[in-house]
Parts: structure tokens; C-alpha cells; sequence
């Protein structure tokens, strides 16, 4: 039997994932599992060379036969505290801002609502050696960071200040059709996982003025719930509008 083939991310934010799938040997034995960063996560599914990818899902449109295959995703209902605008100026004087390499969602995002919450026009880049006045950076490496900056705009409360409702950042989707056994196998596995946080905490690294049992119990919203649905497809047609 050929293996499934996933991609995950490799942030803090997928440890309890990464927990529940390692730990379950019924899943373990079917698929072959590569951490990435987010941007590399889609382009291996894009590009057919996975099965399956825990994805920005600014990327689900460029996947061929995407399909979401799982009731967990990466998500928050307002306030993330891992994706940022960090800006030197506030946000009604940004004029340039710097986009992430390891993210297209949430360059999306910082784009969506530049444009259509706080009514900006803004230039881009992705100049790593332009100064620009603010910077879009996601993941482990926020942590502990707002005090550098005169201004951290959390973009899942920004989003939810814009639309009144929750958040998707990553969601696992599928290339192809995936045998319903194993799709439950992977949600039973994930489920696990999670509900091993607390366990999981014991094993992370401290971090110095980030608190990341809050962020792992409290900020991350796993479940895809209908409203995070209905958030993802309005973050899509908002996409089709920049």
C-alpha cells in the first residue's frame, strides 16, 4: 500500500498535532510526515508532492482537488498573539510595510485588512534589506517581540474587529480523495493531541516574556467550526478583490 504523504508545519502552533500523530501508531504506519514552514506546506501540495498539507489557506485555491479533510485546523477567535503587523508608525501612517516569506496567508491577510479595514493604500515588499515602516511576521518568531515595536497589530483581533468573526490560518487539505477510514483515524489522532496539551507544555522551551501555555490552551482555536467556514470563505473573496 502506497503511503499518504503530509506536510506540516513546524511552528509551535502544530505541536499538539504533531503530538497526537506521532502517538498514534494506526496513523503512523499509513503516511510519510514532513514538517515545513507554512509557504513550502503548499507548495509541496500544489506541486503534487504530498497528499496532504496543514496549509495557508490563501494557497487552497491554487491546490488542484482541494478538499479540507480535517475538523481541526489552526485558527483563533480573536486575539492569536503569532501574527503580526509590527509597525514603527501607527496603522493610519504605514506606507510601506514588508511581507513574510513563510506565510501567504498571512500577507493576504495584513493586505485585506490594510485595504478594506483601516482604508489604506500601502506599497509591498519583500525586500528583506528594504526599511519599510511596518513588517508582517508570523509564528515563533513573534514571540516574546511586541516590545520592539512601537505598535503590534494582532491580526486576529484586527479581523475580527473588521468582520465579527473567528479566524483560519492554516487548515489540512488534500489534494485528492483520501480514504474515509484513515481521514477518521487522522481526526481521532489530532483530537488526541490536542487534549494532551497541558502534557505537551512540560516538553516545549520556556520563552522569555511570552506566556505559551496561554497561547497554546487559550489563543489557538483548533476546531473548524462553522463560523471559521464561513470566515474562510469570506477571507477568500476578499482575496479575489486585492
Amino acid at each position: 500500500m502506497n503511503k499518504i504523504r503530509i506536510s506540516a508545519v513546524s511552528y509551535t502552533n502544530t505541536k499538539p498535532f504533531i503530538y497526537g500523530i506521532e502517538r498514534s501508531e494506526v496513523v503512523l504506519n499509513q503516511i510519510e510526515l514532513s514538517l515545513d514552514i507554512p509557504t513550502d506546506c503548499a507548495a509541496k501540495l500544489i506541486d503534487g508532492k504530498v497528499d496532504i498539507g496543514l496549509i495557508p489557506v490563501a494557497a487552497i485555491p491554487d491546490v488542484p482537488n482541494a478538499n479540507i479533510v480535517s475538523n481541526y485546523c489552526i485558527g483563533s477567535v480573536g486575539a492569536v498573539n503569532s501574527v503580526f503587523i509590527f509597525s514603527k508608525v501607527p496603522v493610519a501612517e504605514i506606507r510601506t510595510l514588508k511581507l513574510d516569506s513563510h506565510s501567504r496567508t498571512s500577507n493576504h491577510l495584513a493586505k485585506v485588512l490594510l485595504k478594506f479595514h483601516f482604508k489604506q493604500e500601502v506599497d509591498f515588499t519583500t525586500d528583506t534589506l528594504m526599511e519599510t515602516d511596518a513588517i508582517v511576521l508570523i509564528g515563533d518568531r513573534t514571540f516574546g517581540r511586541k516590545d520592539e515595536f512601537a505598535y503590534a497589530y494582532d491580526m486576529g483581533v484586527e479581523w475580527m474587529s473588521f468582520t465579527g468573526l473567528p479566524f483560519v490560518y492554516a487548515a489540512w487539505v488534500a489534494n485528492k480523495q483520501i480514504d474515509l477510514d484513515f481521514i477518521a483515524d487522522f481526526n481521532e489522532a489530532l483530537s488526541f493531541g490536542l487534549s494532551k496539551r497541558s502534557e505537551l507544555l512540560k516538553e516545549l522551551p520556556e520563552y522569555t516574556n511570552f506566556d505559551l501555555e496561554d497561547y497554546l490552551l487559550h489563543k489557538l482555536d483548533f476546531e473548524l467550526t462553522d463560523e471559521k467556514r464561513e470566515a474562510l470563505n469570506l477571507f477568500l473573496s476578499y482575496i479575489a478583490k486585492l
